[in-house]
């Protein structure tokens, strides 16, 4: 896109603000925002409109990848408690709050994860995931997410393809 993603503007607003106000709307801060370098935070906070909770993580190893972000969302003593864990890709901007609920309500008690589908393919960056589960699946394994979690017992959320639109360069609107 030869700019940052997530200040991309989708109908007049960053894509790390709708986002987060997709977030907040379900009720699902603080929100976790990994950075890769400290200036981001400066940059992605003044998009952020309202009063939002956000924690900003710095990446341990910039532009590692999203395994190694959740690895680091994972392992992070702030989650150690936590039951469940909305992942969150700031590429997805026509995520609603309503996909938020539908995935709460729909992971199964034994399920690791609950991930959206479109019909044609999964979206394992918008997960539900639960964190204990998850951090010894993905611990050592780079294949990629979708067949990680695959492999693990999880449901799927049929999803509209529209909210799950993924934006990775102009040519995606």
């Amino acid at each position: 896109m030869g700019s940052d993603k997530a200040l991309f503007r989708i109908e007049g607003e960053a894509m790390i603000s709708r986002i987060a106000n997709a977030l907040s709307s379900a009720n699902l801060e603080p929100i976790r925002v990994a950075v890769s370098r400290p200036e981001d935070v400066e940059n992605y906070g003044a998009e952020i409109q309202g009063d939002i909770e956000l924690e900003w993580v710095l990446d341990g190893e910039s532009y590692a990848g999203p395994i190694e972000a959740i690895l680091e969302a994972l392992i992070d003593p702030k989650i150690e408690n936590c039951e469940v864990l909305q992942l969150a890709p700031v590429d997805c901007p026509w995520v609603t709050k309503e996909l938020f609920f539908s995935l709460r309500e729909g992971i199964g008690e034994d399920d690791s994860l609950i991930m959206p589908h479109d019909g044609e393919r999964s979206h394992p960056l918008l997960a539900l995931v639960r964190p204990d589960r998850i951090l010894k699946l993905i611990d050592s394994d780079r294949r990629p997410l979708h067949k990680q979690f695959s492999e693990t017992k999880h449901s799927l959320l049929v999803e509209d393809p529209r909210v799950l639109k993924n934006i990775n360069s102009v040519q995606d609107l």
